[in-house]
């Protein structure tokens, strides 16, 4: 059993869920408000369709390199022969059918939104993930996962899934996944300067991109006011505490010290949702708003308990 979690690397799914509230938020005024659950059967249906399709996408990504990592890796569940390859195959196959089919009990969209993510994570694990587009196709798996938080709606325009603000928040989202998978593109290895150097100008713009969101939404407010402001100097802490970590990667590129660094960046992903939550969220209630967030930032709980028995990349 801990062969197939390490597998589906459980730790970073409360990432993926954390992407599912915020999209959720986004497009609705609460998950649980003063009149109790806000349709739950279709929040849950996105959470187990984003659930299934994260980890399926870290079956097929060892599956796609079980030859280098029997190199590189060769602890990991696959080339250590703690699962085989057809167990492999068969747990990603039935994790993505079940993802689809969750996704289609929501709504027509979502079902759309969780197709083009198959496709995008496919690309990522099987096609693209050695290539320069590589990171950009991870960080569109992202940006697609946040939508499919936001997808209970008739339309992809006009009902408002492509549109501030959940557009806007899944493209900075997904910008700063493309700078943690450049960060992490030879973690295994001795890593370059320049490339962690890059990787850090990435996930900086991804969290200044979500920065403009906030002091430009519904109009421009700055210097930040309320809410706003709070989840600005939220923003600035989180920043601050990566590029400290960041730098001291650069100047020891080692694995020793890029691994942790990546492993603080995807526990920062959930708080940069929550923070995103809040602000969404506080300006129409600030007792439920915060319930919300707390509820977001509280996934990082059980994924660094999970970290220490599982690794997280």
């Amino acid at each position: 059993m801990l062969a197939y979690l390490q597998l589906v690397r459980l730790p970073t799914l409360f990432t993926a869920m954390a992407d599912i509230i915020l999209g959720y938020v986004l497009t609705h005024e609460y998950i649980v408000g003063p009149d109790g659950w806000s349709h739950p059967s279709q929040f849950f249906g996105l959470l187990v369709s984003s659930g299934c399709l994260y980890m399926s996408g870290m079956v097929f990504n060892d599956v796609f390199d079980r030859k280098q990592d029997a190199v590189e890796r060769p602890g990991r569940p696959i080339p250590s022969g703690r699962v085989s390859l057809t167990g492999a195959i068969t747990l990603g196959t039935c994790l993505m059918i079940v993802g689809i089919a969750a996704a289609a009990t929501v709504t027509w969209i979502s079902l759309q939104v969780a197709g083009i993510l198959i496709l995008a994570i496919l690309a990522y694990d099987g096609l693209l993930k050695r290539t320069p587009l590589g990171p950009v196709a991870m960080g569109s798996c992202r940006l697609l996962n946040v939508l499919l938080g936001a997808s209970v709606q008739s339309d992809w325009v006009a009902s408002g899934l492509l549109v501030r603000p959940q557009l806007t928040a899944a493209m900075g989202l997904g910008i700063y996944i493309v700078g943690v998978t450049v960060f992490a593109r030879t973690e295994a290895k001795t890593s370059s300067r320049w490339q962690l150097g890059l990787a850090q100008f990435l996930f900086n713009f991804g969290i200044a991109v979500l920065g403009w969101l906030i002091c430009t939404w519904p109009k421009i407010d700055w210097p930040p006011q309320g809410n706003s402001r709070i989840a600005v100097a939220m923003l600035a802490v989180i920043a601050f505490t990566l590029n400290r970590r960041a730098a001291t990667a650069i100047i020891d590129p080692a694995p020793g010290t890029v691994q942790p660094t990546i492993k603080l960046l995807l526990l920062s992903y959930v708080m940069l949702d929550a923070t995103l939550v809040l602000w969404k969220l506080h300006s129409q209630d600030s007792w439920y708003g915060a319930a919300h967030a707390l509820a977001t930032a509280a996934l990082v709980i059980p994924a660094i308990l999970l970290s220490k028995f599982i690794p997280m990349t």
